[in-house]
């Protein structure tokens, strides 16, 4: 089903297709959605928070082209399963996401699944987030007004970073490259509207 859904928005990549198969989405949203798991929509979670729709988590997974070599920084967990198709396709995933309650029910749906090669935090990384070493690559599930320092400091060369930035109607998500210790390459990949990550927002203008 999600194969039919996601390969007219020129999601081809096998081992995409292959893991958005075999993981269960259903097996990751409330009882209530079960229904919806597969509707090409983004499916609410607790605290107003959301769950991207199939065709931008194959559309991400595809941009990423991971490696199990890859170690991977997600920046909002969410339900689990987007970590969950990272952590099929790289090495290891560190997954942060600002409510613990939302980590903790996404803990108990990876280890139900069978997926292990993940380390989940709690925090809030609107502004970066610390690791003990660069990463080769870090996709964040919500928008930035603008892309964190932190984030492109965090990279190994050679890494990427996936980001949506920008205001609606047209966040552009951007694949940025660290190309050497001091430069960046940034590919415009399409445009599209998610929400924010919690303190990311764009700043109002003050009125008086």
């Amino acid at each position: 089903m999600v194969v039919q859904q996601v390969r007219p928005s020129e999601v081809l990549d096998n081992a995409v297709l292959s893991v958005m198969t075999e993981v269960s989405r259903a097996d990751f949203v409330d009882e209530h959605l079960a229904m919806m798991a597969y509707a090409d929509t983004m499916l609410p979670l607790s605290h107003g928070q959301t769950m991207l729709s199939p065709i931008l988590e194959g559309r991400f997974l595809q941009a990423l082209r991971l490696t199990p070599e890859t170690n991977v920084l997600e920046i909002g967990t969410g339900s689990g399963y987007f970590t969950a198709l990272l952590a099929k396709l790289a090495r290891h995933v560190i997954s942060v996401e600002f409510y613990s309650d939302l980590s903790e029910r996404a803990a108990q749906r990876l280890s139900h699944a069978g997926i292990g090669n993940v380390t989940l935090t709690v925090g809030d990384a609107s502004q970066g987030w610390s690791l003990v070493e660069r990463v080769d690559t870090i996709v964040l599930t919500a928008a930035c007004a603008d892309i964190p320092d932190d984030y492109l400091q965090s990279l190994k060369v050679g890494g990427k970073l996936l980001i949506a930035t920008g205001k609606a109607p047209a966040m552009p998500v951007q694949l940025i490259t660290r190309t050497s210790e001091r430069e960046w390459q940034t590919i415009v990949l399409f445009e599209t509207v998610i929400p924010y990550l919690i303190n990311a927002e764009p700043s109002q203008p003050f009125e008086f």
